[in-house]
């Protein structure tokens, strides 16, 4: 975890034009730039990222994988790995808490998908004024974060007030993301999240997001409806998937998307 911080923080200070020779492409996500462009109009966060699909392997798109530090590659494959071990393992203690098959469970993630978004957010003299990123849920099951440096800016949304998340040196943040909402039929709720900058500092943070392999069905697990029935519809991942790279990041509107009338 410390070698990737490292390693993160080096990448963000290399000069302009060097982080510019892995900039993200019209029709692509991988890769360095602004969070999810999707038109011309759209307000943009006060942010810098890098964005990598890790796995599966044979789909890492390595010309956007950084050169410099040297380490880098070498440090965020040994990190994607590591976080699989770490994600199954939660996996299978949620699995247990709804009391239904562990093994099963986790398996919907065996070789699935997993992205690292490494984010920079410069200060902002006025920073009450700007958001380092957007309010929304996480579209996959879990995410992993790790704060880099000592600059709190994560917030997230309960009883319709903004509260901070002050990390845990050495630990990770889990957020529930909306695949896990709707596959728990609502028992585990995603959380809805901000990122705010500081006046003074600068602030770094690495996310790894965690989701279903493909062929998955988006939907409630048939074990979750018996007694109170389906609270979400039904749909296969890909179609899922190709909602999300459409919408606007707002709030959660991937699992309002699915939600039953009640």
């Amino acid at each position: 975890m410390e070698k990737m911080k490292a390693d993160v923080q080096e990448f963000f200070k290399l000069p302009q034009k060097e982080k510019n020779a892995y900039a993200k492409q019209p029709t692509g996500v991988d890769g360095y730039g602004q969070n999810f462009v999707l038109s011309e109009e759209q307000k943009l966060d006060w942010a810098d990222m890098l964005f990598l699909q890790t796995l599966p392997i044979p789909e890492r798109k390595m010309r956007f994988w950084p050169q410099q530090p040297t380490s880098f590659r070498e440090t965020l494959d040994k990190y994607s790995l590591e976080l699989v071990k770490v994600s199954k393992c939660l996996l299978k203690l949620m699995a247990k808490n709804l009391a239904i098959n562990p093994e099963q469970f986790a398996n919907m993630f065996e070789d699935g998908r997993q992205s690292l978004r490494m984010n920079y957010y410069p200060l902002c003299e006025q920073a009450s004024k700007v958001l380092g990123l957007t309010p929304h849920s996480d579209f996959g099951g879990l995410t992993l974060l790790v704060q880099v440096n000592e600059v709190q800016g994560l917030q997230i949304k309960r009883n319709g007030k903004w509260i901070p998340i002050r990390p845990l040196p050495g630990a990770f943040i889990v957020n529930i993301g909306d695949v896990i909402e709707i596959l728990s039929n609502g028992e585990y709720k995603s959380i809805e999240h901000r990122a705010v900058v500081d006046p003074e500092k600068e602030r770094l943070s690495i996310a790894a997001f965690y989701s279903p392999c493909d062929g998955t069905i988006i939907g409630p697990l048939p074990e979750l409806t018996k007694e109170n029935g389906p609270k979400y519809k039904s749909v296969s991942r890909e179609e899922y998937i190709k909602y999300v790279l459409t919408r606007k990041i707002d709030s959660k509107s991937s699992v309002n998307l699915l939600k039953l009338e009640s």
